[in-house]
């Protein structure tokens, strides 16, 4: 189940960070649009996944990730806009599409981890016996 979480948090966020590229794209550019499609891209993806493996039965333990984790990972969202700003500028591809679906990816893959991360024993490296 650890892989279809992260495809799901990944493919949403990539898409919401490139439809809000393709919104906001002529009204904000570089940082400012990287910020504001990786803060909802993560927020979207953490909720879209909650609602998907709440609908899937997963069951009532496994299925939710804490809103604590999700208010690090909209934090953790700026590290990744900015990196997808970079990553923008030095390609020198200039599309808030494309800005946007950076910023969704990088800082969904920080959501990715932070799930990971809390989800598995250290001890053990697997995850939590509920």
């Amino acid at each position: 189940m650890t892989s279809a979480n992260l495809l799901i948090v990944i493919l949403v966020g990539a898409v919401v960070g490139a439809l809000v590229g393709l919104a906001l794209g002529a009204a904000l550019t570089g940082f400012y649009l990287a910020v504001v499609a990786g803060f909802l891209a993560t927020v979207i993806a953490g909720v879209a996944r909650n609602e998907i493996m709440k609908r899937s039965g997963a069951g009532p333990d496994d299925w939710k990730v804490p809103n604590l984790v999700l208010i690090y990972s909209a934090v953790a969202s700026l590290g990744g806009s900015s990196l997808a700003d970079e990553v923008a500028r030095i390609s020198g591809i200039d599309s808030g599409i494309w800005l946007g679906m950076l910023a969704g990816l990088f800082s969904c893959i920080l959501l990715a981890m932070l799930m990971i991360t809390y989800y598995i024993n250290p001890e053990t490296g697997r995850p939590w016996k509920r």
